[in-house]
């Protein structure tokens, strides 16, 4: 027996880590370029990478579980809840955390989408699969697949306030002249 989806299970991991090293790589031009990089520059690389590894270890438990022959619906029961409960933590947490690392909340559409519409689906979902609803398998992977774009969203946007940042250029060491 093979998990229902597991391709396309597949395909979401690798393209979640693909987003991760791909946001990793714009982040790290700022400082290419020769700026420091600020407090929000730094707490949104940790956030992404934390978000997309949570992501893609949900994308990878129903496969992992099937292993264990276990039944179908205690696959998507168990990930259901090894996925929703961490992710959830982090989708509520997430503006106190910044603020206590940033300064501030996170834009208001970043609150909406990120926070607001990311914990809704997540806790929906669980809902859904612990009551043994039918078609768990898709509620769990519409969720996931919704709560990855809430996370691309939020990178963007969140990018484009890094952007508009006054870079604050390091010192870079004098180089050595020809004279020497």
């Amino acid at each position: 027996m093979d998990v229902k989806a597991a391709t396309f299970l597949y395909t979401l991991a690798g393209l979640m880590i693909t987003f991760a090293g791909f946001s990793a790589l714009l982040l790290a031009l700022r400082p290419a370029a020769g700026a420091k990089l600020s407090l929000l520059d730094r707490y949104l690389a940790k956030t992404v990478m934390t978000h997309i590894f949570v992501l893609t270890a949900a994308a990878l438990l129903p496969a992992l579980f099937e292993l264990y022959d276990l039944p179908e619906k205690w696959i998507w029961r168990g990930s259901a809840l090894l996925f929703a409960l961490p992710m959830l933590y982090l989708q509520v947490t997430y503006p106190r955390r910044r603020r206590k690392t940033v300064g501030d909340g996170p834009p208001p559409a970043v609150f909406a989408v990120f926070v607001v519409l990311g914990a809704a689906v997540t806790l929906a979902m669980l809902g859904y699969v612990l009551d043994g609803l039918p078609y768990s398998a898709a509620a769990y992977i519409t969720a996931l697949t919704i709560d990855f774009f809430t996370v691309v969203f939020g990178f963007v946007i969140a990018l484009d306030v890094i952007m508009q940042q006054p870079m604050e250029v390091s010192e870079r060491p004098a180089t050595l002249s020809s004279e020497s």
